[in-house]
């Protein structure tokens, strides 16, 4: 029998409780489809970095090149550092992982589309969340998707490719 695929996912997607706020972001067809031939290890940047739950929210601020992770509130609240010492932390147990579906528009795991801000302005243009960024640099061939993009069937099916799975929805 083939051994499932192990799949991170941003723990939130999953239904944990570990949003800025409490809440969730949970993705039925995550858990309930994929969960049906797939495993789990659920990760969340923000906790694994000690911030808790609830905690001050953050957002991506700074030139687009160099973006930072601050509170929003207290903008002296600057956890780059930290996403990145964790996403370095994590490296050795992601190298066992199929593939990553991180969560859209995040400061720490955003693909892409996650708002930047300066000096209260929001940029024009958008970035990748800090976790989510070192991430990719780190695992160039771990195959990265955020839940977004697979409501869309043709992304759903290059990503289960990349992954080596099939699965009829």
């Amino acid at each position: 029998m083939k051994s499932r695929p192990l799949l991170a996912v941003s723990a939130c997607l999953l239904g944990y409780s570990v949003r800025y706020d409490g809440g969730d972001k949970y993705e039925p067809w995550i858990v309930e489809v994929l969960g049906k031939v797939a495993d789990f290890l659920p990760i969340c940047p923000e906790e694994g970095i000690g911030l808790g739950t609830p905690r001050p929210p953050i957002r991506l601020a700074g030139p687009p090149d160099r973006p930072r992770a601050q509170g929003i509130a207290d903008p002296s609240l600057d956890v780059t550092g930290r996403l990145r010492a964790y996403a370095l932390e994590m490296l050795p147990q992601l190298g066992n992982v199929s593939g990553y579906i991180l969560k859209s528009r995040s400061p720490s795991c955003g693909l892409r589309g996650v708002k930047l801000f300066a000096d209260g302005e929001r940029y024009s243009r958008e970035g990748t969340g800090i976790y989510a960024a070192f991430i990719a640099a780190h695992l160039p061939h771990l195959p990265l998707v955020d839940e977004e993009e697979l409501r869309d069937p043709r992304l759903r099916e290059e990503f289960f490719g990349k992954i080596g799975l099939r699965l009829k929805t």
